[in-house]
């Protein structure tokens, strides 16, 4: 919801787009707010970066980069291949099969738009994609030199992360040194082109002034196995032991090859007890067996629900439906049924769930970056000594701003600091 953040990366976005091979085409490009370091592109000219890439960034030239590289994924048609090989697999919610077939078909939630996030292309399709943004940045007047560095920053985090891969190197695989080749593909751009070239880094990072930084609580946050929303005021246990994944639409929770459940919310009409006759009705599943309740003072219901598993068969799966609001329903699906232990397991997380009113759980504040100048005599460990509330050590901070640690950045540079909620 920054509409000059917003208005920044669609100007950049049409101007690439306008020198791309497929100039005519409908381009939108939007900001998400994720906390994810990447970014995406769907069929039909739709790119997607989050505010987790956004902040690593230094540079309009440098968001150009990447930009492009999403562009050229749609100019070569590599997102609608992976989309269509998805649609043949049969890909659904993929919450580690731990769900019967079927899943994606009663939880109102579009298997395919969730599984976008999580393309990966060939190496080849990498490469293709980083000569065509390359290309795309040159003719568009940035500077190609900018577009080496982000990998190497990618680079850098996969690094500090150990196993956990980053979400833009998880989908957008390393092809072999990307750093070198596009390096030595703006080297001879540079060559061929005499510039002068766009970087505009300092307008790039005023930008970024307040932009929340990380996860935001207000959206949703864990404290051990309990689980805080102070956005829609409530609250819930989630099992011990249960890996949690928070998303905007859905938070997804459970074991490795284990039991697993999913929580959204979803528009009905008629209540908790006529909703499972309604899904019957329109052929989403084949039954249902179970009760009213009350869970933390609303209507509810509870029960098992045959679902077609998509092979000519039946599978079960737990079901668990809360009514907070007119019109809404709160959503709990899990499984597998035939899992004692994962069944009460679900059951009790479902039914933990209640108002939230402690007002120490629902004021929390999400760190953010603050942009701040340089005066050529400060390291940057004094720098960070100046602000108190550092969301961030002096290593990370040099890597969210692409310099090295210890070292003083220069009279006038604008330094990215995560800033502590308040």
């Amino acid at each position: 919801p920054d509409s000059a953040l917003e208005n920044r990366v669609n100007r950049i976005g049409q101007r690439l787009a306008a020198v791309s091979e497929r100039p005519d085409l409908q381009w939108h490009f939007q900001v998400l707010d994720s906390p994810v370091v990447n970014a995406f592109a769907l069929p039909g000219g739709y790119i997607y970066i989050t505010r987790g890439i956004m902040a690593t960034l230094n540079s309009d030239a440098q968001l150009a980069g990447v930009v492009g590289h999403e562009i050229g994924h749609v100019t070569a048609r590599h997102s609608a291949t992976q989309m269509t090989r998805q649609q043949l697999a049969g890909v659904g919610l993929g919450l580690g099969g731990a769900l019967i077939h079927g899943f994606d078909q009663l939880s109102n939630i579009a298997g395919q738009g969730l599984q976008l996030l999580f393309l990966k292309y060939s190496r080849t399709d990498e490469t293709q994609a980083d000569e065509l943004g390359l290309r795309y940045m040159t003719r568009a007047g940035y500077d190609p030199r900018e577009m080496p560095p982000t990998y190497a920053m990618l680079k850098a985090m996969s690094e500090k992360s150990g196993q956990n891969i980053p979400g833009y190197l998880s989908t957008h695989p390393d092809p072999g040194d990307r750093e070198a080749h596009t390096l030595d593909l703006a080297t001879k751009a540079v060559a061929a082109n005499k510039g002068p070239f766009i970087i505009e880094a300092n307008g790039y990072k005023r930008s970024l002034q307040d932009v929340v930084y990380g996860d935001d609580p207000r959206q949703g946050y864990l404290e051990g196995s309990h689980f805080f929303h102070p956005g829609l005021r409530f609250q819930l246990d989630f099992p011990t032991g249960w890996q949690v994944d928070n998303g905007r639409a859905t938070i997804s929770a459970g074991v490795r090859n284990g039991p697993s459940m999913q929580m959204s919310i979803v528009k009905a009409d008629g209540g908790p007890g006529a909703y499972p006759g309604a899904l019957q009705t329109a052929g989403k599943i084949s039954g249902a067996a179970g009760q009213a309740e009350t869970i933390g003072g609303y209507p509810a219901w509870s029960g098992v629900l045959s679902v077609p598993d998509g092979q000519g068969g039946t599978g079960q799966m737990l079901a668990v439906w809360i009514q907070r609001e007119g019109g809404q329903l709160y959503q709990f699906l899990g499984g597998p049924a035939s899992d004692a232990a994962g069944k009460a397991a679900f059951y009790a997380s479902a039914r933990s769930l209640r108002n939230l009113t402690d007002a120490s759980k629902i004021a929390v504040f999400p760190n953010h970056l603050d942009v701040r100048q340089a005066d050529g005599k400060s390291s940057l460990f004094k720098m960070l000594k100046d602000v108190p509330d550092a969301a961030a050590g002096e290593s990370d901070v040099a890597w969210l701003n692409g310099i090295e640690a210890g070292s003083k950045p220069k009279d006038g540079f604008l330094l990215k600091v995560p800033r502590k909620g308040r």
